[in-house]
């Protein structure tokens, strides 16, 4: 892959899928639909037609979680199942997005039928080899480009499984499958957030129906994609937004603007390389010329390795650099975007606080946070609330320690846990939220 094409452009279709047309395909996918031995990289290649609807089930097969163990009923604390499910890209194209489905071996310890757990992971990275459903799959996985990774997404899914509830995590789109990851796209991962609560359900023997209750957590790009598929509920969820029971947004990253500027210079600055990778993919005719113009050599090299890298490798080869580094004129990405009218309107579009939420929704950030900036964070609470929103701000409050390596941005995640799942299980007994807006 060079700057100007993507990293990932396989697209050889696999025989066996079913039908494609929701009026008459089966209700959902079941495990014997994989055939036994297919190579694991080819689950990942879509067919050549897509089911008409978002949401549907296009191929599953059992997938392998590291961390379970025998138990009286299955592996604990769930069984997992790897699945391809049809989504929308930024722009409404069909596209098709993987993840994976944990069934809860335990049984459900709170009030009412068991829920859904729709996890949208944190900062996986941008190669294929980052996509949680591979990584679950060992305790460290990736590969001799992506570097090494601990899939720590785990930490909250076997949580809720623990605790009874059904948990379905997205890959997000370009993750695992071919084309680039569209990273802290608004768009297309809160489509990839909500087609993933709607795959649940079409996958056969499930046990997610058309009364489960549902929530979604996120943290930090998970976060943000939670909170983008809250405000998307009512305009492309309106089928399951009802069952929303609520939505967790940890450390969102709401305001990319000034997400970028407070992550360039940190153990994370690499971060910037695949937001560039998913902005000229999804605004090709905005952001390509802007990147011709201004990135140097070292910046082309830069966006190359890291879309095919796990965010591991990633922070060990670019953490810490000054994007001014990257550029022909010196300046940092941040003054280079504030230079083109027409991207600053891109970073505005993928600005989340500008439609009211549709379902609860929990926002929490630590205090120096040297990621995500609490302030941006702080401000999505208060436009959700000055539009009407049901919404609790929460702060997490905490010491900074080595600024810019990013434990400010990680003690939070951490420390809220439960925090997050105290706050879900309230909604789930039909707790009134307590809302910090005026």
């Amino acid at each position: 892959m060079d700057l100007y094409g993507s990293a990932n452009t396989a697209d050889t279709p696999v025989l066996g899928v079913g039908s494609t047309d929701p009026a008459t395909a089966p209700t959902g996918s079941t495990l014997s639909d994989s055939p036994a031995g297919r190579d694991i990289e080819a689950f990942y290649r879509p067919p050549a037609e897509l089911p008409d609807a978002p949401g549907r089930i296009i191929r599953s097969e059992p997938s392998h979680l590291a961390w379970s163990v025998p138990g009286t009923g299955g592996p604990y604390p769930g069984e997992a199942t790897r699945i391809m499910y049809s989504s929308e890209d930024t722009h409404g194209a069909p596209n098709a997005v993987t993840g994976t489905f944990f069934a809860a071996e335990a049984p459900w310890t709170g009030p009412g039928e068991r829920p859904l757990i729709v996890i949208a992971p944190g900062t996986q990275g941008q190669g294929d080899a980052c996509a949680p459903s591979k990584l679950i799959n060992s305790l460290t996985s990736g590969s001799a480009q992506s570097g090494p990774l601990l899939e720590y997404e785990m930490i909250p899914a076997s949580i809720w499984l623990a605790k009874g509830a059904n948990v379905v995590m997205t890959d997000y789109e370009g993750l695992g499958t071919p084309g680039m990851h569209t990273y802290v796209n608004r768009v297309s991962e809160a489509h990839a957030v909500i087609d993933a609560a709607r795959a649940a359900g079409d996958l056969a023997g499930s046990g997610v129906t058309a009364a489960t209750p549902i929530g979604f957590y996120g943290y930090s790009q998970g976060g943000g994609a939670a909170a983008a598929a809250a405000e998307l509920l009512g305009t492309y969820g309106g089928d399951i937004a009802p069952r929303v029971a609520g939505v967790v947004a940890g450390a969102p990253p709401a305001d990319l603007s000034a997400t970028l500027d407070a992550v360039d210079g940190t153990s994370l600055a690499g971060v910037i390389g695949y937001a560039l990778n998913s902005m000229r993919t999804a605004y090709p005719d905005v952001v390509q010329p802007v990147l011709d113009a201004e990135i140097n050599d070292r910046g082309r090299r830069m966006l190359d390795a890291v879309s095919l890298q796990c965010v591991g490798e990633t922070a060990a080869q670019f953490g810490f650099a000054d994007t001014t580094a990257f550029t022909r004129t010196g300046e940092s990405v941040s003054q280079i975007v504030a230079r083109y009218p027409k991207v600053a309107e891109v970073m505005e579009e993928n600005r989340i606080g500008r439609i009211k939420p549709d379902a609860p929704v929990l926002v929490l950030s630590g205090t120096n946070d040297d990621v995500v900036p609490y302030g941006q964070a702080e401000q999505l609470a208060s436009d959700w609330c000055s539009l009407g929103g049901d919404v609790r701000f929460d702060t997490f409050v905490a010491p900074s320690i080595l600024d810019g390596a990013a434990l400010g941005h990680v003690m939070p995640m951490l420390g809220g846990t439960t925090t997050f799942v105290d706050w879900l299980d309230a909604r789930f007994a039909g707790e009134p939220v307590q809302s910090t807006c005026g």
